[in-house]
């Protein structure tokens, strides 16, 4: 049974329900949000190329430095550029503390605080210091008139711990030019392309205004673009980054692909330990008697990181029809704004505007348990009326609030014109007479219509109008659509046409259907039958018309 079910619904079709009304200003700002939507999309759609298909690149860097320096020597392109580990990368030196002919001996530690000694006490042999230059022998020497210091075997003599000379000793590097050779490949697309263009004219150099495509750089304007000083980096070094960046549209209405250079510092110069950028390395000699020495450098200089990023893109249908699809949505962001429009008046607690709770009346229905409510109408007013419960007083008093009605008729009330219309005068005297027989000597204080019958429970104290006037028992519609047999032998032969209307239970099966006709009548649908309360004067009128045979009644309850 519930696969049946879940078959049955899996054919079902459930469209949302939606309500239309007039309204200027909600127009009015739904076409606006829907323009905007529309320039976004747009815009989006062409300047960002989102119908393309995008890739990231692959890259390959190679770089050729070239320069020669003189300063108390010639130092050429072998001598100050060193290899670095770094992947795209290239490192200049533009500054060196030189400690010549250093050979393996004894020598004094250089003084830094945990070598400084006074006795032999104070060293221990074979003792290795994370900052020493190398082993402890156990001895305290002097280091010079001031210091003693423990005695190391290491390559002596030591290189002395001093600041960078100033100005550096390679400033004139700031001169020297750098060729950087990048090639990018697209793997969707197959395509690749270099930064060098065929018609290169060697002789150039990059500037970012007249020939922002050169390859070939001065390293001084490097730094310039990253708007530094060559002259103050050099003297401790530095990290500036190289930044290449690829925008390539591949289409060919519309291709593009070239590279954008820009420059800028990456280590922080501000930083009082350890700054700029600098790392040691020796040459080593043989001397002729066999004994090795060599020359350590202390190399300042600027590490230079070649940074290729960028993305290609290409025209493809699926990414058309997909942001397309994505964006759709976007134009339910202006029911969306409306609606929270409606939903901020609805829970604040300003001046009421008519316009207002009718769409919000329309729009939204509150579902209550079958217990908690009762449903009321007046023939004196136009919309069902709901009542809260628990009652604190009558329910002809019982404050409460409009429920739209829509009525779907059982009985057209036509149709009792085409035979019994001659007999109207004859119906209305015999309805007002027997009204005027079961009418209450006593009217109760919430009675408006003079036919309604004492009751001490409040929710039986109901009237069929709110306010003072002919009581609707009294009319031609109610006798033809409720009280008359045929009428209702017609309803329940509708329901069940073997019903055997001459049995002994035909006065309750014709009362029951009579509260349905009533209800059908006055509430426009059968739904509301477990709720809607018959008022006591119509309820009374159909009792005594087809009584039951005790005469006894629950009073609430159709019976």
């Amino acid at each position: 049974m519930v696969a049946h079910g879940w078959m049955k619904d899996l054919f079902n079709y459930d469209s949302p329900k939606l309500i239309r009304f007039p309204s200027v200003g909600c127009v009015c700002v739904k076409w606006f949000i829907y323009g905007v939507i529309a320039v976004y999309i747009c815009y989006t759609l062409i300047v960002h190329k989102r119908y393309q298909e995008k890739e990231e690149l692959t890259s390959s860097v190679r770089i050729n430095l070239k320069g020669v320096a003189h300063a108390d020597r010639i130092w050429d392109a072998a001598e100050y550029t060193i290899p670095t580990q770094t992947r795209d990368s290239f490192f200049v030196m533009t500054n060196v503390i030189r400690t010549e002919n250093q050979i393996q001996q004894t020598c004094p530690e250089y003084p830094i605080a945990k070598a400084i000694c006074s006795s032999d006490k104070s060293c221990e042999k074979g003792i290795v210091n994370v900052h020493s230059n190398g082993i402890q022998t156990g001895r305290c020497v002097r280091y010079n008139a001031t210091y003693k210091t423990c005695e190391i075997k290491a390559w002596c003599p030591v290189q002395m711990e001093e600041s960078p000379p100033m100005p550096a000793v390679l400033r004139s590097s700031e001169d020297f030019t750098v060729l950087i050779k990048n090639n990018i490949h697209f793997p969707t697309f197959n395509y690749t392309v270099q930064n060098i263009s065929p018609k290169l004219n060697t002789s150039c150099k990059f500037n970012k205004v007249t020939d922002p495509l050169c390859p070939i750089f001065r390293l001084g304007d490097i730094l310039q673009e990253a708007k530094e000083n060559f002259s103050e980096v050099a003297v401790k070094g530095g990290i500036i980054a190289i930044e290449i960046k690829w925008d390539c549209d591949l289409d060919r209405w519309s291709y593009y692909c070239s590279p954008e250079y820009s420059f800028r510092r990456l280590d922080d110069k501000t930083r009082t330990q350890y700054p700029g950028f600098s790392f040691r390395f020796a040459r080593h000699y043989k001397l002729p008697d066999g004994t090795e020495q060599r020359t350590l450098f202390k190399a300042y200089g600027i590490r230079f990181d070649v940074l290729v990023f960028g993305m290609g893109g290409q025209f493809k249908l699926i990414e058309l029809f997909t942001f397309i699809g994505s964006t759709i949505a976007y134009f339910g962001l202006a029911v969306t704004a409306i609606e929270m429009c409606f939903q901020f008046y609805n829970c604040s607690s300003c001046c009421k505007i008519p316009f207002c709770e009718n769409v919000i009346r329309k729009k939204y229905e509150t579902v209550l348990m079958p217990e908690q409510v009762m449903f009321v109408s007046y023939v004196d007013k136009p919309h069902i009326t709901l009542i809260k419960m628990p009652l604190e007083t009558s329910l002809q008093n019982a404050e409460g609030s409009s429920f739209e009605n829509h009525p779907v008729k059982f009985y057209d009330p036509r149709t009792c014109c085409t035979h019994e219309n001659e007999n109207h005068s004859t119906a209305q005297s015999e309805l007002r007479l027997l009204t005027q027989s079961i009418s209450s000597a006593h009217c109760p204080e919430w009675c408006c219509c003079g036919q309604c019958q004492v009751t001490q429970k409040y929710h039986e104290q109901l009237c069929c109008r709110k306010k003072g006037g002919q009581c609707i028992t009294t009319t031609y519609w109610f006798t033809q659509l409720v009280l008359s047999r045929d009428t209702l032998n017609k309803a329940l032969l509708y329901e069940d046409p073997f019903l055997d209307l001459t049995g002994h239970r035909s006065n309750s099966q014709l009362r029951r259907i009579a509260y349905k006709q009533f209800i059908h009548w006055r509430f426009g649908s059968f739904e509301l039958e477990d709720r809607a309360i018959i008022p006591s004067c119509c309820r009374r009128l159909i009792r005594n018309t087809y009584p039951k045979a005790n005469g006894n009644y629950t009073g609430f309850n159709l019976e």
